[in-house]
């Protein structure tokens, strides 16, 4: 069953970048993501598909787990922590000039979606414990790490 997820996810992606390329040069960006109003250049971005990726099979999991319990399960809870991040990433992302369309890479999309982990794992460390909580300090040390990578290649 994961087999077929994953190879009709591929396809998707496969046939957003197939299919922006024809589509017009400027769009208006949004402030929320909506895949039908993304620059081209970003949607056929290797960091755009490699996060649509991870979000496909966030969703996934999400409806999988839903069958057989709901909203308040913490790993639905948590789930939809790294979703929610992920999409504020996204929007982060809108805000790419076109002609800097190329620091969109494969590398800064992997980085996004390890910064997301982090961050879902941070959100659940303070839940359990405060900010002086030595795992709370290496947690937010590692999403300080991540976003100072993504900072970097996008300044």
């Amino acid at each position: 069953m994961t087999k077929y997820i994953f190879v009709l996810i591929s396809i998707c992606v496969f046939c957003s970048v197939c299919f922006s390329q024809t589509k017009p040069k400027t769009i208006a960006v949004k402030k929320t993501v909506d895949t039908q109003t993304i620059l081209p250049a970003l949607k056929s971005s290797p960091a755009f598909a490699e996060i649509s990726l991870r979000r496909a099979e966030l969703r996934a999991e999400v409806e999988s787990l839903l069958v057989n319990y709901t909203e308040e399960f913490p790993k639905v809870k948590e789930i939809r922590f790294e979703l929610d991040v992920l999409n504020r990433e996204l929007n982060r992302l809108l805000t790419v000039k076109t002609e800097e369309s190329s620091k969109l890479t494969l590398a800064l999309g992997k980085i996004i979606i390890r910064k997301a982990g982090f961050e879902t794992d941070l959100w659940d460390l303070r839940k359990k414990y405060n900010d002086e909580h030595p795992d709370v300090k290496r947690a937010l040390k590692k999403v300080e790490i991540f976003e100072n990578s993504i900072k970097d290649i996008l300044n």
